[in-house]
């Protein structure tokens, strides 16, 4: 079981699936949000897009708008990427939204929104800064490949900068859901800074990606093996294949491929922060729209399997061989459980039109198939793979020739025998 924390921030356990946002000045070259560290641009060239960037399109109402429709609880925004621009009003850099031709603050804008419709707000903060000139850029990963004439390279300044900026972002937004630090590959080491943003924003959620200790994991991009986390995590991961912001000839995912990654993160116990990357005028790509759309009624259909449950696929057995030791049944399931009632989460399109749930030999009241609210047929018996076993839990009539583009969640409703 995940440890919980035992305080306000076990908020986190109720919401499981948010919104990541990556924009800002690299939306309009449209490549990639590092497109300083991996295309072929100069920092001076890439500083001139201040001076283009007016999202006048940008409407926060309709971002959250897309974020509940599609399921999602809170809302997780870049104020500064690697480029070190940032999309608030700082008094500590001049390279901010506010000298741009669109010239409003854009995080005030959000945070006014989310606060009055009661939509949980986090920020996310880089660490490497490819802009200003006391970061460390050495030309480790995700980093600058050296200083440029002018630049003072100094930890300690940048880091009371880094202070600076974090105290206004606490001080000046409202409540704070979470903030997200990334890429610490300087290794800067001052627990202080967290322990400031506690003291500002008490209840505050902490990643552990910062210059202290956090609260949660943050694997991205790839789903971690197992069936079950062991600590407060929270995965990331984009629409996009290439990139986090926008990319104009972006390679988007299957929605089935986001669904499969969604259910085992969820299933597993962790949170889920799916990303877009909207464009240089503020709306999101209509790719990410309808992919919010699909993935969000599935969501819908299946989400009372991920509120209020904990994993519990140690119920079934993970692989099932016959006797030359060839696995027989390679149906993938993870399992959550609420009380009575278990549901069967298949990440990967079962094989037949059946699953086999072995040791269970318990038959429950009831068989649902959330997705459409179809009961199955369920029966305790032996199988013909399996004729040398005793009987077992199989569900039957699974519609896998028509429902072949989301992931299907079953709900097995049992009587208190299941917990005996």
């Amino acid at each position: 079981m995940i440890r919980r924390f035992k305080d306000e921030r076990d908020v986190f356990f109720q919401r499981r699936f948010g919104l990541f946002i990556h924009w800002g000045l690299y939306a309009i070259p449209a490549w990639h949000e590092q497109i300083l560290w991996r295309g072929k641009i100069k920092r001076k060239d890439y500083e001139q897009y201040v001076h283009q960037f007016n999202p006048i399109d940008f409407n926060p109402d309709e971002w959250i708008d897309y974020a509940e429709q599609a399921g999602m609880q809170y809302i997780c925004f870049t104020t500064k990427h690697h480029d070190g621009f940032c999309l608030w009003n700082t008094q500590y850099t001049d390279y901010n939204v506010m000298n741009t031709p669109y010239g409003k603050d854009i995080l005030g804008m959000l945070a006014e929104a989310c606060h009055r419709r009661g939509f949980p707000l986090s920020l996310y903060y880089s660490l490497p800064d490819w802009h200003h000139p006391n970061y460390p850029n050495r030309g480790r990963h995700h980093e600058m490949f050296g200083p440029r004439p002018g630049d003072d390279q100094d930890s300690e300044k940048y880091l009371q900068f880094v202070r600076n900026q974090v105290r206004e972002l606490c001080t000046q937004y409202g409540p704070i859901y979470q903030l997200f630090w990334d890429v610490n590959v300087a290794e800067f080491h001052d627990p202080s800074i967290n322990e400031m943003v506690r003291s500002l924003q008490p209840g505050i959620l902490i990643n552990d990606r910062g210059p202290g200790p956090g609260d949660y994991s943050t694997p991205e991009r790839h789903v971690p093996a197992g069936t079950e986390f062991h600590k407060p995590t929270e995965a990331c991961q984009a629409f996009g294949r290439e990139s986090w912001g926008y990319k104009e000839d972006e390679d988007y995912y299957s929605h089935l491929f986001i669904m499969q990654s969604l259910d085992r993160i969820l299933a597993m116990g962790g949170n889920y922060l799916l990303n877009v990357g909207p464009k240089a005028n503020g709306k999101f790509p209509e790719e990410n729209i309808e992919a919010l759309q699909k993935i969000g009624e599935w969501y819908h259909s299946v989400k009372e399997a991920f509120e209020n449950t904990y994993p519990a696929t140690d119920l079934v057995e993970k692989d099932q061989m016959n006797m030359t030791g060839h696995i027989v049944d390679r149906d993938e399931v993870l399992l959550t459980k609420r009380d009575n009632t278990v549901y069967v989460h298949l990440p990967r399109a079962p094989q037949s039109t059946s699953i086999l749930l072995k040791p269970l030999d318990r038959l429950p009241k009831k068989a649902v198939l959330l997705n459409n609210q179809q009961e199955l047929e369920a029966r305790v018996d032996i199988t013909p793979w399996a004729w040398k076993e005793k009987p077992h839990l199989r569900i039957r009539n699974l519609p896998v020739n028509e429902l072949t583009g989301s992931v299907l969640v079953i709900k097995l409703e049992f009587d208190d025998s299941i917990n005996e």
